[in-house]
């Protein structure tokens, strides 16, 4: 505790003066005097002990001499003393409350009810637990009438109320007893009065019964006797209206209180001093020994007393007659004082403060009341302003229930200072917000000047300095944190205070003071470990600053504004410092790799977590920095992108050499593509570290906040740019690798394909292409289990496209066989389901480039057999009729309809339009000839012809013809109608006017269930005629096929055709 805050003790407890000793201890002398007025207490007890007291006086005894600190001798001494001393007088302190459901003994069914009571000194007890008549007397037969006390007439009512308190004097409480009658008083009236107030049956009976009494006489209402023996020293309950008779038993109930107190107390205390004075005392001394004797220490108690030092202080207040109020205020008084020197749990002084306020009333003190009670005020505001002021040191978060009792302390000053008995006797009322605000600037001052010397450096320098301070910004922000989390909440809720706010403002301007101070001699020759130590004092300074944000008001700028710039010179050295130890950490880290997976889910090594590390120290450098000003912050950054990319590209160059290196001392060609495949996977990783640093280090925000001072496209050209070029090392890096490992898979499969293309062995195709799937599935699934999935794909896309110009190369090498064709063919399409990898690999775009599309079409035409070639044919012409429009050759126009039931196609020629003249004379002599294609599949189909229509460019045949073939065939691949329009001539061959194609798939009633009954029905369709172009890749491949007569045959009849043709490539 505070000693200047302590009052010194020394003045007797019967002395007034305005410095009255109110302290825990006392004098020799004043200890005796006080002993013996609580040894008198006890020795004079009345009453029966109320069941939370101790009953045993011997107990009290024992307790009182502890509490005292007395000897057996000092205590038997005064013990003696007491005896000698003059008893006191004994008296009950009996009040009359009020009355219910009494008797009505007038004519108007209430009574004017009275009481008399008084003391029988000498109760008799009754001979037999039944004989109640001794008991039930009256009390003018018992006490004498000079003993006998009065209360007034309460006139009609059944619920009389009184509340009148008689002080009754006895010797003996083992042989007096209290009594109390109640009485229906009766004045002298007329009968003509009485039966005016007549209101029943049962007020005539009462008027005939009056009739027959003495006038005046008053009637018995009931009556209470109680031995005083059976009394507690406070007493308030109802008691039952004893009957003397058993007329009426039930005659109501009597509220009364009793007291049992003294008068003439013959102890030097009692006579000297105001009976509150020495009860406080009392209570001092009896609360100053339950704190020391408190086992967790007076912190923690919170103001509950033992048994034994209850029972003596109710015993003293009762026998004294203290009235609550004066109780509560000596108890007030004393425990606000011994708070200043013990220091306890003050919510306890709530309860008081509450008492005190709710029963206040300044007339009921004397002068010198007043002034004790002022002087506590002043001096428990004054003493709790000054443990606030210290709070951080009275209060520590270390010790337990610090919080509540800092707590319990600002609410105890809050409702001091709202109180009636605060306001009305402290004529200056203090402003306790600005009080406390005062306080607790000035502690704060106190407490950094404290942490400032004691965490002063011993050797003096700036690196010391710059440790000392950071330190030092450790222990205010730590600080600082708890006023916000912690002390902050009770002073804005008791005070309406911001005690963050205030701290901070006052620290802030302190810190910056101080350091100033301290940096003056910085400059950029400063030693690494100089700039190390200013670092960590820039970040601390940094959090510091940061805190300015839950400041909800200030006046002004802050003293840290612009502390960035106290460190401007020692930037270069923090950035180069980054850069090394990334650096060295880089080389480490690749000298350590032994280029192996470092995990079992993951394909890159060691070195790049080391790697990702290192890039991460570098952006946190960055993020602590945080460079307030923006043209400066770019230049940090151009600083650190730089750094990045010369560390990756040393990496990219360092890791090569090292995978190199190993396969040197091994000699093993499968370890050295493992290697390799590592090296490629950790440069894409590499590039994914590099592509997330503008994300990481936030460069947009960067733009945004440089963006009035550099020029946009600055930092395009300056960032980005480095950034761009960097990933486009990258890739070329991870390109080279890649392309290493697929020359070194694309040697093995050109020697298969070529295997492939050459043998001529006649197993099937499926079996042929065996080895080269069994060499793909056993070098890609290696790989793939080695790289990345990224990287693998780039090697399968390479792989693909040196695939297909191998086969491209293959397939233009073959003789015209189709079985040959048909072994690349397999493989083609075996090695899209490999690179494919059901979803696995490469995606079908990816797959389907042109190259492929064309390979793929030319290969299935070159191993069909024959017929499929002519099949394929037809289905192209066919696709070109259905795509043709024009009728530049002209058309011509059919019916066609297909009886399932007779197996018969029925096709009528209408007519020709728009033919082109073919003879001299202007015009064309046409007919038409039908047959059905392919001929392969329709051979006894003849071929039919309409008749020649002479001289005419839009002939009319009207002709039908009909043709016997199975459905199955109509469906077949290009199976079709051929109609062939010829200009007949005489001496030579027949010129061509056009061909169209009818697919017999879309026959009119071919997947009817039942035939059409009429061809009129069926609609007409006009066939535009088309020309065979000069060249066809089909036909070039039958005519490759020398041993094939039907393949000759065919080509044959379709190059005639193709003469005629005037269509051209």
């Amino acid at each position: 505790m505070d000693a200047a805050n302590q009052t010194p003790a020394g003045t007797l407890p019967g002395e007034e003066s305005p410095d009255m000793d109110l302290s825990h201890r006392f004098s020799k002398q004043e200890l005796a005097l006080l002993y013996e007025e609580v040894l008198y207490t006890i020795w004079h007890r009345l009453g029966k002990p109320e069941h939370h007291h101790v009953a045993d006086s011997r107990e009290l005894y024992t307790y009182v001499q502890k509490a005292f600190g007395m000897d057996a001798e000092e205590h038997s001494v005064i013990m003696q003393q007491v005896k000698d001393l003059e008893s006191p007088i004994f008296c009950l302190k009996a009040t009359v409350k009020e009355a219910k459901w009494i008797l009505g003994k007038d004519v108007s069914g209430f009574s004017d009810p009275y009481c008399l009571l008084g003391i029988e000194a000498r109760s008799q007890e009754p001979a037999h637990p039944d004989h109640k008549k001794r008991m039930k007397a009256v009390v003018k037969d018992l006490i004498p009438e000079d003993q006998i006390h009065r209360t007034q007439v309460i006139s009609q009512t059944l619920s009389p109320v009184w509340d009148e308190t008689f002080i009754l004097e006895f010797e003996d409480t083992e042989t007096a007893s209290f009594h109390l009658d109640m009485w229906d008083s009766d004045a002298v009236e007329s009968v003509r009065h009485k039966l005016g107030e007549l209101t029943d049956l049962h007020g005539l009976k009462r008027i005939f019964k009056d009739a027959r009494k003495d006038k005046g006489q008053d009637d018995f209402l009931g009556n209470v006797v109680i031995r005083l023996k059976d009394l507690h020293c406070w007493n308030d309950r109802w008691y039952q209206l004893e009957p003397r008779t058993e007329t009426y038993p039930n005659r109501g109930q009597c509220h009364l209180q009793f007291l049992l107190t003294h008068k003439k107390r013959a102890t030097t205390c009692s006579r000297t001093q105001p009976s509150y004075t020495v009860h406080r005392h009392l209570l001092q001394q009896l609360v100053s020994y339950e704190i020391l004797q408190h086992q967790a220490g007076s912190i923690s108690w919170d103001g509950e007393l033992s048994r034994h030092a209850s029972t003596v202080l109710y015993l003293h207040a009762t026998q004294k007659d203290l009235s609550d109020f004066h109780q509560v205020m000596a108890q007030w008084l004393a425990y606000s004082k011994l708070y200043q020197s013990l220091e306890f749990n003050s919510s306890c002084l709530l309860h008081q403060i509450t008492s005190i306020e709710y029963q206040w009333v300044q007339e009921r003190l004397r002068p010198e009341q007043k002034a004790e009670l002022a002087e506590s005020f002043q001096s428990l505001l004054a003493y709790g302003v000054s443990l606030i002021r210290r709070f951080r040191i009275i209060f520590p978060l270390s010790v337990p229930r610090s919080m509540e009792r800092l707590q319990s302390l600002l609410q105890v000053l809050v409702q001091m200072c709202k109180m009636k008995a605060f306001r009305e006797l402290c004529t200056l009322s203090p402003d306790l917000p600005q009080m406390v605000s005062t306080a607790l600037k000035s502690g704060t001052k106190e407490w950094f000047h404290m942490k400032k010397q004691h965490l002063q450096p011993m050797v003096k320098s700036v690196e010391e300095n710059g440790k000392a301070l950071s330190r030092l910004l450790v222990e205010v922000i730590g600080d600082l944190q708890q006023c916000q989390n912690i002390w902050n909440k009770f002073f804005i809720r008791t005070l309406k205070l911001n005690l963050f706010s205030i701290a901070y403002l006052e620290l802030e301007s302190l810190v910056a003071e101080h350091v100033q101070e301290q940096l003056h001699e910085v400059d950029s020759s400063m030693s690494k470990p100089t700039a190390e130590s200013l670092f960590q004092l820039y970040m601390n300074l940094q959090e510091l600053y940061r805190m300015k944000d839950f400041v909800p008001e200030r006046d002004g700028p802050l003293a840290l504004s612009n502390f960035h710039q106290w460190f401007k010179e020692a930037v270069p050295q923090w950035l180069q410092k980054a850069y090394t130890i990334a650096l060295e950490r880089a080389q480490r880290a690749v000298q350590m790799d032994q280029l192996t997976p470092f995990g079992e889910h993951n394909k890159h090594s060691t070195s790049t977590v080391d790697l990702s590390t290192c890039y991460a120290q570098i952006v946190k450098t960055w993020q602590q920095l945080n460079w307030p000003d923006p043209e400066e912050a770019f230049m940090i950054m151009v600083k650190l992108v730089e750094d990045i990319c010369k560390i990756a590209l040393m990496y990219c160059r360092l890791i090569k050499e090292r995978a190199e290196a190993l396969s040197l001392s091994e000699q093993s060609e499968a370890k050295a593509a493992n290697r390799l495949c590592i090296v490629v996977n950790n440069i894409k990783q590499l590039r994914l570290l590099i592509l997330k640093l503008p994300s990481q280090l936030d460069w947009a925000q960067l733009e945004q906040r440089t963006g009035p001072v550099i020029d946009q496209q600055q930092i395009q050209h300056t960032l980005h740019h480095q950034l761009d070029s960097t990933v486009s090392c990258l890739d070329h890096q991870v390109r080279d690798v890649v392309q290493a490992l697929a020359t070194k898979l694309e040697k093995g499969i050109a020697r298969h394909i070529q295997e492939l293309s050459s043998s001529n062995d006649t197993r099937e195709p499926e079996d042929s292409i065996i080895p080269l799937m069994k060499f793909l599935e056993s070098e890609l699934q290696y790989l793939n289990e080695h790289l990345v999935q990224e990287n693998f794909k780039s090697l399968l896309t390479l792989l693909w496209h040196h695939t297909l110009d191998v086969l491209s190369a293959a397939a233009g090498q073959q003789v015209p066989l189709a079985q040959s064709y048909k072994k690349l063919h397999c493989a083609l399409k075996s090695l899209e389901l490999c690179f494919y990898a059901e979803g696995c690999g490469l995606p079908l775009d990816t797959l389907h480039t042109p190259a492929f599309l064309s390979l793929e079409t030319h290969l299935a035409l070159c191993s069909a057999t024959s017929r499929k070639l002519i099949q394929k044919y037809f289905s192209n012409r066919i696709q070109q009729q259905l795509d043709t429009s024009s009728e530049k050759y002209g058309a011509v126009t059919i019916k066609a309809l297909y009886r399932p039931s007779e197996q018969k196609l029925r096709v009528e020629v209408l007519n020709a339009a728009n033919l082109i003249p073919l003879d001299s004379n202007g015009s064309s002599d046409p007919f038409v000839q039908l047959t059905l294609e392919p001929r392969h599949e329709f051979p006894e189909v003849v071929a039919r012809t309409t008749q020649c229509k002479r001289n005419e460019l839009h002939p009319l045949f009207d002709e039908a013809f009909d043709f016997l073939i199975p459905p199955e065939k109509c469906r077949q691949e290009g199976a079709c109608l051929l109609l062939t329009v010829f200009d007949y001539d005489t001496l030579g061959s027949n010129d061509l006017e056009g061909e169209a194609f009818f697919p017999l798939c879309h026959l009119p009633g071919l997947d009817a269930q039942e035939d059409q009954a009429d061809l009129g029905r069926v609609p007409q369709t006009r066939l535009p005629l088309t020309h065979p172009k000069p060249t066809d890749e089909i036909l070039r491949l039958l005519e490759s096929r020398k041993g094939d007569k039907e393949a000759q045959a065919f080509v044959k009849l379709r190059k005639q055709r193709a003469k005629q043709s005037k269509e051209t490539d």
